[in-house]
């Protein structure tokens, strides 16, 4: 995960280095989710003790299979849903993703 001062850093991953990853199962996410909530009440507080407005974090998740551990992620995401915390999960490859979908669907408001 990175930490992205918006008005001073620019980060450029070079297109070549995803040549580089394996993506492979099992498709866990609730760690990532409860470690980036982790990562959002952290900045949260560091962005009120200096002052500042505010934090916003940003959990991008790309993956090439559907979610096996759906019941830990539905927990991670509903502990998680009072902070300033998005995430965004893409998707990649030829896995059946109609079932996360419909799931993420039937569980989260939309907005």
């Amino acid at each position: 995960m990175y930490t992205i001062d918006c008005y001073r850093t620019a980060l450029y991953l070079d297109a070549t280095a995803l040549d580089e990853w394996t993506l492979s199962g099992p498709t866990n996410f609730a760690k990532m989710i409860q470690e980036a909530a982790k990562l959002a009440q952290g900045a949260l507080k560091e962005a009120k003790t200096k002052g500042s407005a505010g934090a916003y974090t940003i959990l991008l998740i790309i993956t090439d299979g559907a979610i096996t551990d759906i019941d830990a992620t539905k927990a991670a995401i509903v502990a998680a849903s009072g902070l300033p915390l998005s995430i965004i999960i893409i998707g990649v490859g030829n896995a059946d993703f109609g079932k996360m979908v419909s799931i993420f669907f039937s569980f989260l408001p939309i907005q």
